[in-house]
């Protein structure tokens, strides 16, 4: 390579590594930090690790076979400290029932409960789909018959389509994905097990996530905590390494002050 060549080269590196440090888009005033703010806040956690009070379980998104949600573990274990994490991924499961088994059997073989009906106490960080797999593991499905429930005490959620996603209107196979569509049965149940539900919910979302949308990314007369979209980056399906929203959660999970704070600023018209 001739060192014109080189020199073309480094630059254009040099060029995508500040594009991608850098955002687009209006400042959140309830979650006002930078990229490279949130990546010292995460090596300094690095630097002392803090535990969580609970057992963290991190849960992938649609189609995911566990490389998102491995990251995502990673970068909160760096910060909270490895040994409370659990992670579960749905790849190859038929529906939201067997998504929530995987779950509840994850958490019942890593952190055994006594209870008949609830698992041990967890926090939960959950990217897309998996925040409904967690909403809809704590709900009492209302069969007449008793079923193991998920006791969460948070619940983190990463772009997750509380009120449906706007792409689950394309014609579908899965019937997840058809659950997932706006009104559907399956969200409306959430929405009526939300009213009893005893867990804080975080709900996070990137503006110009045209997969979930951004008003669906809270539940309905809620607002997420949204942030611009980084610079070269898909802004539904990197939004699990996003620094400032890992950075944030990992401070709650630890017990500390958080960057974003309530209330919660309107999303941008």
């Amino acid at each position: 390579m001739s060192c014109r060549a080189f020199r073309t080269l480094l630059a254009t590196c040099l060029m995508l590594a500040v594009a991608g440090c850098t955002t687009y888009g209006p400042a959140n005033p309830s979650f006002d930090l930078d990229v490279r703010d949130a990546w010292h806040a995460l090596d300094a956690m690095a630097d002392q690790p803090r535990p969580a009070p609970r057992p963290v379980i991190v849960l992938a998104g649609w189609f995911d076979p566990g490389y998102a949600v491995g990251r995502l573990e990673q970068m909160l274990a760096e910060a909270v400290g490895e040994g409370s994490f659990v992670t579960v991924h749905f790849a190859a499961a038929s529906d939201f029932d067997a998504c929530r088994q995987r779950v509840i059997d994850a958490i019942d073989a890593a952190y055994p409960s006594d209870d008949p009906i609830w698992t041990t106490e967890v926090d939960v960080v959950a990217v897309s789909m998996g925040g409904l797999v967690a909403r809809y593991a704590a709900a009492d499905p209302a069969r007449g018959q008793p079923v193991r429930r998920l006791r969460i005490a948070r619940l983190f959620t990463i772009s997750t389509p509380h009120r449906g996603a706007d792409f689950a209107d394309l014609p579908a196979a899965d019937p997840r994905q058809r659950a997932m569509r706006p009104g559907s049965a399956f969200l409306q149940q959430l929405a009526r097990a939300r009213e009893d539900a005893r867990y804080e919910l975080y709900p996070y979302v990137r503006l110009g996530d045209a997969i979930v949308g951004e008003p669906n990314a809270a539940p309905a007369r809620d607002v997420p905590w949204w942030l611009p979209n980084r610079r070269l980056e898909f802004a539904h399906v990197m939004a699990y390494r996003d620094p400032r929203i890992v950075a944030d959660i990992a401070r709650r999970l630890r017990d500390e002050p958080a960057f974003a704070h309530n209330p919660r600023h309107p999303l941008p018209e």
